[in-house]
């Protein structure tokens, strides 16, 4: 049973109107109705309606009230802090914008993995075009190193070529460089003993400019791009080589040159011609002419020029032993009477002096000025003891007064050999030896001989 609303309300009811007595006026008529609260406070008049109804007890509870959020529905009143107001905002926030990504996402989802498929693509087509570029790069740089292999081993075979070459210009340098007959009066006899090896002159020794072996860091620096560098080094010690053999080949021909030049200039200075190597002596062999080889460069043509001259100086060298340019006696020569006229010793009269006479001791050993063969050995007249050499080509010598003959008629002798010991026999004033050059048996000046001798340089 509901009361009526103004026994319920009292005067310091704040959330009742003032009592002006309208309520009691029986002819009063509410100008609108009630509001439901107030209905509803009639029907289920409680604590909890008085409550809401009630307004903030103090001023605390009115500033709470004025920090707080009020959500109303249907009588119903709720009071939400600031705090988990906005909590609830920002969490619908966010699930605003997560439903608005996720709706977008699925809308698009179809563009967003064609671009990303279209993306992956152009890269792996990037990625293919740089590794197409890079294998180009590879192959041009192997094809460069093949070819840089290819020019290094070229030059390494023309090096070795080369280098072949120069060992071989040093023997033929060496053997144009060999002993050969000078016609000396002391030659080389053969012996038993082992010999030393003579050290041979080396115009151009290869073996010693030859670049030594490349140590280990060498192969490194080579490897690392020093192949260029030390190739030129090489060429340019075989090009040193080269010129030093050049060179020596110079000087040998300057050498042959001029030896045949003093050879032949002593034969005109005698007035005989070079006589022919005589075919007694034990020689032969198949006739294998010298030729040039084809395409021989001008080293090869200056080596076979040389070595013509070298085969011309030796057989001159042979020619030369058959002339009696070498004095009959060692040591200082005491010439006691000259070739020519002159007064006899014993007659005191002009005469015509055939020889040349040498003072000496009796028993001195005379030597024999040039190889021949004995054709007297005696007593010969005024000579005393002679003996005569025939040296071939129409020269001969003699030799007289000797107190003793060590040789005998027929018997071949060298150039140096001891033929007697010098004495006074025959017509003779004192020990001397009567040395005589001939030439067609006619009696010529044996120092023209000597003089030609002396020149050459053959007297030791």
């Amino acid at each position: 049973m509901s009361q009526p609303a103004s026994s319920y309300h009292g005067a310091d009811d704040q959330y009742g109107s003032p009592d002006d007595g309208r309520y009691d006026d029986p002819a009063y008529e509410h100008p609108e109705p009630h509001s439901p609260i107030a209905g509803y406070d009639e029907r289920y008049p409680s604590n909890l309606t008085r409550l809401l109804r009630r307004g903030p007890a103090s001023g605390n509870d009115g500033k709470a009230a004025r920090r707080s959020y009020t959500l109303g529905h249907g009588g119903w009143e709720v009071r939400i802090g600031p705090v988990a107001f906005w909590i609830c905002v920002g969490t619908l926030v966010i699930m605003a914008a997560w439903s608005a990504v996720t709706a977008t996402y699925f809308a698009f989802h179809d563009d967003v993995l064609a671009r990303l498929i279209a993306r992956q693509a152009a890269m792996q087509f990037a990625y293919e075009d740089r590794i197409a570029d890079m294998r180009a790069q590879v192959d041009r740089v192997t094809s460069r190193q093949l070819l840089d292999q290819e020019q290094f081993e070229q030059r390494l075979t023309q090096l070795a070529k080369r280098e072949a070459a120069l060992e071989a210009r040093t023997s033929s340098l060496g053997a144009l460089t060999g002993p050969t007959i000078t016609g000396a009066i002391r030659p080389p006899t053969r012996s038993l003993a082992p010999r030393e090896p003579a050290a041979a002159p080396k115009p151009s020794p290869i073996n010693d400019t030859t670049v030594p072996p490349v140590p280990a860091e060498g192969e490194a620096r080579l490897m690392s791009g020093g192949v260029a560098s030390a190739l030129a080094r090489i060429e340019a010690s075989l090009d040193q080589v080269a010129a030093e053999q050049a060179l020596s080949l110079n000087a040998v021909d300057a050498d042959y040159d001029s030896k045949l030049k003093r050879i032949r200039g002593v034969f005109a200075e005698l007035g005989i011609r070079a006589p022919r190597r005589a075919t007694t002596e034990a020689a032969g062999g198949p006739f294998v002419p010298y030729r040039l080889a084809p395409g021989a460069g001008a080293f090869e043509r200056q080596v076979h020029h040389v070595t013509l001259e070298r085969a011309q100086a030796d057989q001159l060298a042979h020619e030369m032993a058959a002339l009696p340019i070498r004095p009959p006696v060692r040591g200082e020569l005491d010439i006691t009477s000259g070739f020519g006229v002159r007064i006899d010793p014993f007659l005191n009269r002009p005469a015509m002096h055939t020889g040349i006479d040498f003072r000496g001791a009796i028993g001195e050993p005379v030597h024999a000025t040039a190889s021949g063969t004995v054709t007297v050995a005696g007593w010969s007249g005024g000579y005393g003891r002679m003996v005569e050499i025939d040296h071939g080509n129409g020269l001969s010598t003699r030799y007289g007064h000797l107190s003793e003959i060590e040789v005998k008629v027929g018997q071949t002798v060298k150039i140096g050999q001891m033929i007697g010991r010098l004495g006074s026999t025959g017509r003779s004033t004192g020990p001397h030896l009567h040395y005589e050059t001939r030439i067609n048996g006619e009696a010529v000046d044996p120092d023209r001989f000597l003089r030609a001798g002396m020149r050459l340089g053959m007297i030791r």
